[in-house]
């Protein structure tokens, strides 16, 4: 009897047995079926994470992209207002020059012809009084009230003062007629020296005295003989344009630097404009200021677009960099800066005397 419950028991624990180790195998089986879900899960979170930063890195570069494209579109907008203006000066400035020439003509052509009306008239009255010794009271009183004696040595001054203007008005047409190239497109074997000081001829108001500058900015030229330079004038002119004009602006800006830290300024404004051939086939530029000069940091980013340290509404940070462009691009020559704060800056410009035309 006790072997029977044996057996019964023995069976019972073989059934609970085979119970447990089913549900050890199911067990198992879900564990594994749970791991492979896992790295399944793993797999698809790790394949996500790796499209969203191909994603990211495909936005960055679309949006660094976008960013490049729109700061040259707004660089080539402003080339383009800068282009335009000037195109714009240069046919107001012919249009001005030749509305002056023409009255300026007449006046000139026609002053010797009336010196020597009036030298006529002055010999006739001359010898009306040999003959007449003693001319009537009443002559006598118009010779001493139009001082006739006085009218006779002034007339030849006032006749060469009037010749020496008539002149200078001609000077000045004749520069405003060579920076009026500035539509020019093609090469054209010019005198640099006409482009420099018809350049000057423009600034020529900012040069002179103003309230904020008592003595105005004197210019030296050390102008050595040149050949004729192959180049686009007119380009070159608006490079000339820019430069003088900074070193106008730096000029001025030191001045009134010095007024309200020392209250008066010792050094008067200067600009130098140097000229010179190097290598026999360079042609160099040097134009130079003694202004408060350029920090290393601000002259590393001077001909960059955009940059500018002028006041919003002064500047638009393109003049340099549009030169920078005429220099080395469209003229295969050389531009470069050097300076030492508080002593000036000068800026070097070397273009090949002849272009090798492609």
């Amino acid at each position: 009897m006790e072997s029977i419950d044996n057996e019964s028991k023995i069976k019972e624990l073989e059934k609970t047995v085979r119970i447990l180790q089913k549900k050890l195998q199911r067990s198992e089986a879900d564990r594994e079926q749970l791991e492979n879900a896992s790295e399944v899960r793993e797999a698809m979170l790790k394949n996500v994470i790796r499209e969203l930063e191909t994603s990211q890195l495909t936005l960055e570069s679309r949006t660094q992209e976008l960013e490049t494209t729109l700061v040259n579109l707004k660089a080539l907008q402003l080339k383009l207002v800068e282009s335009e203006k000037m195109s714009a000066l240069g046919v107001l400035v012919a249009g001005i020059a030749h509305e002056i020439n023409n009255p300026v003509s007449f006046i000139y052509g026609n002053l010797n012809y009336a010196n020597n009306y009036i030298q006529d008239l002055l010999d006739l009255v001359e010898l009306y009084q040999q003959c007449y010794t003693e001319p009537l009271a009443v002559i006598k009183h118009k010779i001493q009230a139009i001082e006739l004696e006085f009218i006779k040595t002034d007339s030849a001054k006032l006749f060469q003062s009037m010749t020496v203007g008539a002149e200078r008005i001609c000077e000045i047409v004749k520069s405003l007629r060579t920076f009026s190239r500035l539509d020019q497109a093609d090469f054209k074997t010019v005198d640099i020296h006409e482009g420099i000081d018809s350049t000057l001829v423009i600034l020529n108001n900012r040069l002179k005295p103003s309230p904020h500058n008592l003595h105005g900015v004197k210019i030296i030229r050390h102008y050595e003989k040149l050949p004729l330079i192959e180049c686009y004038p007119g380009q070159l002119n608006q490079v000339f344009m820019n430069i003088i004009a900074n070193a106008i602006d730096a000029l001025e800006e030191n001045v009134i630097k010095n007024i309200k830290s020392e209250g008066k300024c010792e050094q008067y404004p200067q600009i130098e404009v140097f000229t010179q051939v190097i290598d026999d086939n360079w042609a160099e530029i040097i134009i130079a200021d003694n202004g408060g000069g350029i920090d290393e940091q601000v002259k590393a980013k001077l001909f960059d677009p955009f940059f500018t340290t002028k006041d919003v509404g002064k500047g638009t940070g393109l003049g340099l960099s549009i030169s920078y462009r005429i220099i080395i691009e469209l003229h295969g020559g050389k531009l470069e800066c050097c300076s030492t704060p508080g002593i000036g800056a000068k800026f070097i410009i070397q273009i090949p005397i002849r272009q090798s035309r492609k």
